[in-house]
């Protein structure tokens, strides 16, 4: 038995004017709905972009902050030692403040201050060294600031070295009477009296 081809069925499609007249619904929503894509796009596109050039910025800082710290570590050859020396520093401003317990609130805030700052002088001079030209860094950048600090430098420096030429010249001024004072007890005692 053979079976009888089936009849095919053609479809017959409604023939629009090649130019309408006025845009269809369809064509509308269409449009309406390219533009709504694209519109997201592009701010979802600028959106992602900003929040990249954040975390950019935020990374950026962050591995700068990390650099500057690391940059006040002493180096190995130095042979200093942060943990024990930055628990001294700790326990010298401590004292301080146990120092000037009943005293005034001057006193009470600057000597902790300053038994700190001269241990960490005494047991951390390489890290100082650092903190010291890293604060130097960041005075350039503001000149007025750099200039007070030279000034009030080179006015401590010139008290130190002025009171380090007055010890020496008590000094002398005190082994020159201590000699006379001899001179005149070996005379007293070579004449007997």
């Amino acid at each position: 038995m053979s079976e009888a081809p089936a009849p095919s069925k053609e479809i017959s499609l409604p023939v629009s004017p090649s130019t309408p007249s006025s845009p269809t619904p369809t064509d509308i929503l269409t449009s309406q709905v390219r533009q709504a894509r694209l519109f997201l796009y592009n701010n979802s596109l600028a959106a992602e972009t900003g929040f990249n050039n954040f975390l950019s910025r935020a990374l950026h800082i962050e591995n700068a902050f990390t650099n500057t710290v690391a940059s006040l570590a002493p180096s190995a050859e130095s042979g200093e030692s942060l943990t024990p020396g930055g628990v001294y520093v700790v326990v010298a401003a401590m004292a301080g403040s146990i120092v000037s317990r009943n005293r005034g609130i001057f006193l009470r805030t600057m000597s902790p201050l300053a038994f700190g700052t001269v241990a960490a002088w005494s047991l951390l001079p390489v890290t100082m060294r650092n903190i010291s030209d890293l604060a130097w860094e960041y005075e350039k950048k503001f000149p007025a600031v750099a200039d007070q600090h030279l000034a009030a430098r080179e006015r401590a420096e010139r008290i130190w070295y002025t009171s380090i030429a007055h010890s020496q010249m008590t000094r002398q001024m005190m082994e020159d009477k201590i000699g006379e004072g001899r001179k005149k007890l070996e005379e007293l005692v070579s004449k007997g009296h």
